[in-house]
């Protein structure tokens, strides 16, 4: 469960935000080809590990967005 180490419901909040937001903005762009869940399920650990030093649900949205398209 990729926000399992998150405690703070604030915390989760801001996470399943920003991966909503993020999905929202990669889900166009991947093909048929891809495992649509397993790449979610990687955005959501690049999200839960950027959740703490993002400043608002925005920017770790665009944070995990750079990451998730560095390592694609």
């Amino acid at each position: 469960m990729p926000f399992s180490s998150l405690t703070d419901p604030v915390d989760i909040a801001r996470a399943q935000a920003a991966l909503d937001a993020a999905w929202e903005a990669i889900r166009p762009a991947l093909d048929e080809g891809h495992d649509l869940q397993l790449e979610r399920e990687r955005l959501a650990y690049i999200v839960a590990n950027l959740v703490m030093i993002a400043i608002d649900d925005e920017d770790l949205a665009r944070r995990a967005l750079q990451k998730f398209r560095a390592h694609a």
